[in-house]
């Protein structure tokens, strides 16, 4: 037996995995793991070293002194918003694993829907793909599209878009309505006549819901089979949109490609299993409809 001290480096702690409600969570976890690392250390006093060289050689001692704090106090944002981003991606691999999901990073989701083509960009930044719920497989997405704009300048800007959204296939409903929106309502009542006018391809379905007409706007496809439609929207459904979906849920049916979606990126277990059900009771109300 060696009697030569260990000089191997010490091994990296581990990220907990129980507990792990969302990403916040692991964000101090990966602050002091980086803290703690000697290159992380030199990095941050190098940077704070020169500024403050530079600037006190250049101006004067006190500015110096002032540019040293201010690069140390940066390289700290720094070291915080890589850890943030470490953070992520551990609770989501964490998430992915005990759900037995499969998780990818950025990629491109089919343009099967009016959401998923909008924008002059578009692509997931996370992915879940596996079981979603009640025998259903699907994916679970945190989507983003892009628009871009020119002002009267020419000075381009980009806006951003973030939801999370859930996609599943269900080809049982093709045969009786081949699209299907369920949209969060905005803008004012009294101009939707005025608004269908104009609308080509699509019709407004209305329902004997208050409730429901003043949370949401339904439209299909015109020809759609108006009885089957009021089928679907049963009373229990109506009741679970209204007062048990995620808080601002919409979705939207084309060609058998159910798209559930809420706005922004999801980043809590809790909200991604609440957005899981709610896809799969959609999914499953259209397929119970379809069979009958």
């Amino acid at each position: 037996m060696s009697d030569d001290p260990d000089t191997s480096a010490p091994a990296e702690p581990e990220a907990p995995t129980t507990g792990v409600d969302d990403a916040d969570d692991l964000r101090g976890f990966h602050f002091k793991r980086l803290m703690r690392k000697t290159s992380t250390l030199v990095l941050i006093g190098l940077g704070a070293v020169v500024a403050g060289g530079v600037l006190g050689g250049l101006v004067g001692p006190a500015i110096g002194g002032g540019a040293f704090v201010v690069a140390l106090l940066v390289g700290v944002v720094v070291v915080f918003a890589i850890a943030d981003s470490k953070a992520a991606d551990t609770f989501f691999e964490i998430y992915a694993q005990q759900r037995g999901m499969t998780l990818t990073g950025r990629s491109r989701l089919p343009a099967a829907t009016p959401l998923l083509r909008k924008g002059d960009d578009r692509y997931s930044e996370r992915s879940l793909l596996g079981p979603i719920g009640d025998g259903f497989e699907g994916t679970l997405s945190l989507y983003t599209y892009e628009e871009e704009s020119t002002d009267s300048k020419g000075n381009r800007e980009t806006s951003y878009y973030h939801y999370t959204v859930g996609l599943l296939e269900v080809p049982e409903c093709s045969g009786h309505v081949a699209e299907l929106y369920c949209q969060r309502k905005f803008g004012l009542r009294a101009l939707e006549k005025f608004e269908d006018v104009f609308r080509r391809s699509k019709e407004r379905v209305k329902l004997e819901s208050e409730v429901l007409d003043e949370k949401y706007e339904i439209f299909a496809g015109k020809g759609q089979d108006e009885v089957w439609l009021h089928q679907l929207f049963s009373p229990t459904f109506i009741v679970w949109l209204t007062d048990a979906a995620p808080n601002k849920f919409a979705f939207e049916l084309a060609n058998g490609t159910l798209c559930c979606y809420v706005s922004g990126h999801k980043e809590d277990a809790e909200e991604l299993d609440g957005m899981m059900a709610a896809s799969v009771a959609v999914a499953k109300r259209l397929k119970d409809e379809a069979s009958e």
